[in-house]
């Protein structure tokens, strides 16, 4: 890790709307499971996830839209996040906050129907098929998630992988997801929405090199 990553990092350890552990095998449910609205940002508001955040232009960009809402990113490399979380504290976001894990100990972390939504940013689509399973949009994924969604929740994704993109489609389809809507070019469709008016880092040089973004959302199906 470069040194300017290693400063970051560790300036990411005084932040108050960023939470990191110091362990990676849980055993336990976190201390703000089922109380990240309460005790973590003093509200009774919605929750919303980011998965996979890097630098959180939508946990940052999405709390700027809808201050009525708590945004909360989730990504592993903290150094990423440090832009997002520095942003949310030098803008007075006071709905904006950064959890550095793993994603797949999520369920540690939310209780049932705490979290009202989920945005999935351009995740690594693990093209490698024995890797399916880590997914963000996987069956296995999608089982973590239920646990913690509310019943009308969305899910939202954001992607420049178009075999990821059509993986996607293919759950929904097979396991009786709704699919609300989908484009594989979301630049050149009619669809108008936040996902539009964000950008990340990365999708910013996806689309200078030409690239297509597909975008869609869903709500799980009811066991």
């Amino acid at each position: 890790m470069g040194k300017n990553k290693l400063e970051r990092f560790a300036e990411t350890g005084t932040f108050k709307n960023f939470v990191q552990l110091p362990y990676y095998n849980l055993t336990e449910d976190f201390h703000l499971k089922n109380k990240w609205s309460s005790d973590f940002f003093g509200n009774k508001h919605p929750v919303f996830l980011e998965l996979g955040c890097g630098k959180g232009e939508y946990t940052v960009g999405l709390s700027r839209m809808y201050p009525e809402n708590n945004y909360l990113g989730i990504d592993i490399k903290g150094a990423r996040m440090w832009r997002g979380a520095k942003t949310a504290l030098e803008e007075n976001l006071a709905n904006t906050g950064f959890l550095r894990i793993h994603i797949n100990q999520i369920n540690y972390f939310f209780g049932a129907n705490e979290v009202n939504g989920l945005w999935i940013t351009f995740p690594d689509p693990q093209p490698q098929k024995a890797r399916a399973g880590k997914r963000l949009t996987s069956p296995e994924f999608i089982a973590r998630y239920r646990q913690f969604l509310k019943p009308d929740a969305v899910i939202h994704l954001k992607t420049d992988n178009e075999s990821f993109f059509d993986y996607t489609l293919d759950v929904i389809k097979q396991y009786g997801h709704h699919l609300i809507l989908e484009t594989h070019d979301l630049y050149n469709s009619a669809i108008e929405t936040e996902a539009k008016k964000i950008q990340t880092f990365y999708e910013s040089m996806f689309l200078a090199e030409g690239k297509k973004i597909c975008y869609l959302q869903f709500r799980l199906n009811p066991l």
